[in-house]
């Protein structure tokens, strides 16, 4: 089978469920899995499949093994199906915003620590001037947040990372708002009875710290070495995997720890841990927020950047107060 421009405007050798029968095999390895997805029996894919093969003439998976893999062919219809399936979810959404909010659905993506503790509170609001938007938040490390909202699966994000070079070029990165990274310590640690310490005193300190390979602990180290501290000089003690896993080394007198002030506002409104001041120490770290400009922008989403997004960039916001005059 030719596939002519002409033959292809006249009638298309695929439908879009089957694009998205395709996809949902891709994703989950199996017929099976994908039909469980799909709430749609076995047979109903396998035909359906089957029927695009035939249609195109080309095989699109290697049934010799256990797992269903794509061949060549179906790698390239798979790349073009993502590409396509997103456009239709655009002209829906464009649709559904002729309704005036009354409906539609936004999905917003965000790097760990914001996605954790500041986008719950972004979404609390909007969710408040909004109900019956749908909204989603995705989570993952700044680099696949940047490439999903460059594929189009997110309307928008927050990261606090550094994107590839080729993502700069890409999307639309604007600064956000900057959070503080402070230091905290054990309530009954012998400086927590201190106000304020020196640089020279945390050469002192046990420190509690993320894994030294996480992108985090690197960003971390590189604004603390950025504001004049010799970070190989901390006595790390403690290796974790998480920020709630350190908070919790930290109140349990393990150790003290760099955090972003947003993650710790509860502890220190309940006063279960201490921050000190540090002389001379300033160390905060720039949120970004990252859309694609030659996507269509829906109502939902500019509502989100016009009505939440400055609330939280305000001087009233942790994120953005600045340190106290001594």
């Amino acid at each position: 089978m030719r596939l002519g421009s002409q033959a292809l405007m006249a009638d298309l050798p695929f439908t879009i469920d089957q694009l998205r029968i395709l996809r949902a095999i891709a994703r989950e390895g199996s017929f099976k899995k994908a039909a469980d997805t799909l709430y749609v029996t076995q047979p109903a894919v396998s035909l359906q499949i089957q029927n695009l093969e035939k249609q195109l003439e080309v095989c699109l998976f290697d049934r010799g093994g256990r797992k269903a893999q794509l061949t060549e062919a179906g790698e390239v219809l798979l790349n073009y199906s993502e590409k396509i399936l997103n456009q239709c979810d655009e002209a829906c959404r464009a649709i559904e915003d002729l309704q005036n909010l009354k409906g539609g659905s936004l999905v917003i993506g965000a790097s760990q620590t914001t996605g954790t503790y500041l986008m719950p509170r972004m979404i609390g609001l909007f969710r408040q001037k909004y109900p019956e938007v749908a909204v989603q938040l995705q989570i993952h490390s700044t680099r696949r947040t940047g490439w999903s909202v460059a594929n189009g699966q997110l309307d928008l994000a927050i990261i606090g990372g550094e994107l590839p070079q080729e993502l700069n070029e890409l999307l639309h990165v604007v600064p956000y708002a900057s959070d503080e990274i402070a230091l905290v310590l054990p309530q009954k640690h012998s400086f927590a009875k201190m106000t304020e310490l020196s640089k020279e005193d945390l050469y002192r300190l046990n420190f509690v710290s993320l894994d030294s390979q996480s992108t985090t602990r690197k960003v971390l180290d590189k604004l603390l070495a950025g504001s004049g501290l010799d970070v190989h000089r901390l006595r790390i003690e403690m290796e974790l995997n998480s920020l709630e896993a350190i908070k919790n080394a930290v109140q349990s007198g393990l150790g003290a720890a760099f955090l972003p002030v947003v993650s710790i506002e509860r502890e220190l409104v309940s006063g279960t841990i201490h921050k000190p001041i540090v002389a001379d120490l300033t160390v905060r770290r720039q949120l970004k927020l990252i859309s694609h400009p030659a996507r269509y922008t829906s109502r939902a989403a500019e509502a989100f950047m016009a009505n939440v997004l400055p609330i939280f960039a305000s001087k009233e916001s942790p994120l953005s107060s600045k340190p106290k005059e001594k």
